[in-house]
């Protein structure tokens, strides 16, 4: 699919394993552009990488979004990822860890939590996912 700039915003489709890989590549980079320890680098990848992951298999296909944040002694990236798929019937036990629909360990979206500052699930049945995470510069506010 690719990823694609729009203003300050790059765009990663996802619709393969290929543009998981090229998401969380993405999201690495724009950390490390942004002057992000290398271990927060990999932390962001690897939520970016959970997050892809699960637009995959539960909607097939969605879009993850990148914001730069340079606002004053704020530096941050923010990661949008959002599908059109069956949506989360229950947000609170999805962010448990050990919960799975899938038969998988029940990590990801905890796990991606865990890693980032910030983390919002907006979704409802039928309506699709949106989860917005931010991770902030170390040294930030």
């Amino acid at each position: 699919m690719g990823a694609s700039t729009v203003g300050d915003d790059l765009r990663c489709l996802i619709a393969a394993d290929t543009d998981v890989v090229q998401a969380r590549q993405a999201g690495r980079e724009l950390a490390a552009e942004l002057g992000f320890s290398a271990g927060d680098q990999t932390v962001v990848a690897a939520a970016i990488s959970e997050i892809a992951r699960n637009i995959l298999m539960y909607a097939k296909r969605g879009e993850v979004r990148f914001t730069k944040v340079l606002d004053g002694p704020h530096t941050g990236l923010i990661v949008v990822a959002e599908d059109d798929g069956p949506g989360i019937r229950d947000v609170s036990r999805a962010l448990q860890d050990g919960y799975s629909t899938s038969g998988g360990l029940g990590l990801g979206l905890p796990g991606a939590r865990r890693l980032m500052d910030e983390f919002e699930v907006v979704s409802a049945p039928g309506q699709g996912t949106k989860i917005t995470m931010r991770k902030w510069k170390r040294g930030n506010a």
